[in-house]
């Protein structure tokens, strides 16, 4: 009993993430007009980052943990933190809603897509259909939710010797109406599949560009699972991590008219688009059909930029759940209840692999994937 009412605790602080809201997508949150003719707004980012449609947000995480203990958790005290709601930036790094392994265990979602993009150290995977994996240093995992499924999302601690940096990225990507009930599905883009081009001259002041969904002239991201919106080249989803040296500079080039594109300038000084100047930890959301000139300044800057066409339906969201009316949402509590998305078919919410176990993906009809 006391096992299920922690679970349920948990259950309800990740519903009240979100508070039920019900917002056109297209709405877009504008904290300043911008003077330029490409750029359209600017934001300072918090933990949560505003997106434009059809993205719904981003969240990056950066923790410095220490050297891992014998369970995979830090080797290091505990004392003073919330467990279990664990947000606070102590020591460097967060348990989030772990309490032996930092991470988030076990929860529902439905009606979105998740992209979760591993800069540094690793994750942990277990969903209710029975699929699992381990991936990061630069892999990709692109989650369809669909209908309804529940995963976590582990962080273990693997060097016992050593700290285990974390950093990564994870977007929601929302689904149409036409494909908030399709069956769930997952997809790995190991490090190696994802194209990476480096621009400029041979000794410095290069621009590093990942193409992480979507193309960028010639280089093309792996496929997007099969009902995402981003898997038809018309909606023009693309997702790019581009690394600027001190003084580089890089033209992004232009797109469509009417999509929605955003910059979110994460780490580094001095960066500007079209001579605008964009202060650190800030978004700027531009113009899909202009060209932006991005130039650094003294320090290498990172951004990532999101693009697509919106789907421009109504969005109404509580928690993980993501649908397009209130009634939906009502409904997939109710389903929630009565089937748990399949249920939970590992030991505890809070499951990782063994610490022997390298990269993999197992996917639900028992395929097991593993990086070249």
């Amino acid at each position: 009993m006391k096992k299920e009412n922690t679970r349920r605790g948990f259950i309800q602080k990740v519903m009240a993430m979100s508070s039920l809201s019900l917002f056109s997508s297209n709405t877009l949150f504008s904290m300043n007009r911008a003077d330029t003719n490409s750029i359209i707004t600017k934001r300072p980012l918090g933990f949560q980052w505003q997106t434009q449609d059809p993205f719904l947000f981003c969240v990056h995480h950066e923790d410095f943990y220490p050297r891992g203990n014998s369970n995979l958790g830090p080797a290091a005290s505990l004392d003073g933190r919330h467990l279990g709601q664990d947000f606070v930036v102590k020591d460097g790094w967060r348990m989030y809603h772990g309490t032996k392994v930092p991470g988030f265990p076990g929860h529902p979602h439905r009606g979105f897509e998740t992209i979760t993009v591993v800069r540094k150290g690793m994750v942990d995977h277990s969903d209710s259909m029975g699929a699992s994996g381990r991936y990061g240093d630069g892999d990709v995992q692109w989650m369809t939710a669909g209908k309804g499924v529940q995963h976590s999302e582990m962080f273990p601690l693997l060097n016992e010797e050593s700290d285990n940096p974390l950093e990564l990225f994870q977007i929601w990507l929302n689904l149409p109406k036409a494909s908030k009930m399709v069956e769930p599905h997952f997809k790995m883009f190991w490090n190696n599949e994802i194209p990476k081009r480096a621009f400029g001259s041979d000794s410095d002041n290069k621009v590093h560009i990942e193409v992480l969904a979507g193309e960028l002239r010639e280089d093309k991201a792996p496929v997007a699972p099969p009902d995402s919106w981003a898997a038809k080249k018309e909606n023009e989803v693309m997702i790019l991590n581009i690394r600027m040296e001190a003084n580089s500079a890089w033209t992004l080039p232009a797109a469509s008219s009417g999509l929605n594109r955003s910059l979110y300038f994460y780490s580094g000084n001095g960066l500007s688009l079209n001579n605008e100047q964009l202060d650190h930890y800030h978004a700027a959301d531009v113009l899909s059909e202009h060209e932006i000139v991005l130039k650094a300044g003294d320090q290498d800057c990172h951004i990532l930029v999101l693009q697509g066409k919106p789907i421009n339906e109504p969005v109404v969201q509580h928690g993980p759940f993501v649908m397009n009316s209130k009634e939906e949402i009502q409904q997939t509590f109710a389903d929630y209840q009565q089937t748990k998305f399949g249920g939970w078919p590992w030991p505890s919410f809070d499951h990782t692999h063994n610490r022997e176990e390298g990269r993999f993906a197992k996917h639900a009809d028992g395929t097991i994937v593993r990086p070249s």
